[in-house]
């Protein structure tokens, strides 16, 4: 079933989100939920809180649009444990901030632990595009979106059109 996605300026989007606690069916049917929504929007990234679930929880696959090189992956409470170097994310968006791309700095390579969604632990490296998504996918289980990492004039112009745009119900 595809899931509403969230977009700015809802307010459930600043929600640092809950662990996961129980691996269960129903979280199982989220995680499938959420993969058919971000294929569908189409997106590489996916964070519970984007589809209004306050859980730990997100999926992403860097070759979403190629149906033969689909990969799926799903991190639950995942944490960035170290991170090194600096990359530019260049054109950066998301699927919560329609309509804005900017250029964001992220660290080039990080160490991240998690677990699948069978409940195994993992614990890898990360660099260039992976490594952006998911720091991307993690600042949203933070509470933070990207347009947080830019300058105030630039998310305040972003801010502005979207009131704008709501203000004459062009939603």
């Amino acid at each position: 079933m595809e899931l509403k996605i969230l977009t700015f300026p809802d307010r459930f989007l600043k929600t640092k989100a809950s662990p996961v606690t129980d691996i269960d069916g129903s979280l199982q049917k989220l995680i499938d939920d959420m993969a058919e929504t971000m294929y569908r929007a189409p997106g590489v990234g996916l964070a519970a809180i984007q589809v209004g679930v306050d859980k730990s929880l997100l999926i992403y696959d860097i070759n979403p649009s190629d149906d033969d090189q689909r990969r799926l992956r799903v991190l639950i409470n995942p944490r960035i444990v170290t991170s090194e170097g600096e990359i530019l994310s260049e054109n950066e968006g998301c699927l919560s901030v329609p309509d804005f791309r900017a250029d964001v700095k992220r660290a080039e390579r990080i160490l991240v632990e998690a677990v699948d969604r069978e409940g195994r632990p993992l614990r890898f490296e990360a660099e260039g595009l992976p490594a952006i998504v998911l720091q991307h996918e993690i600042d949203h289980l933070d509470g933070t979106l990207f347009i947080d990492r830019i300058s105030a004039l630039k998310r305040q112009m972003y801010a502005r059109r979207i009131k704008k745009k709501m203000r004459s119900g062009n939603e």
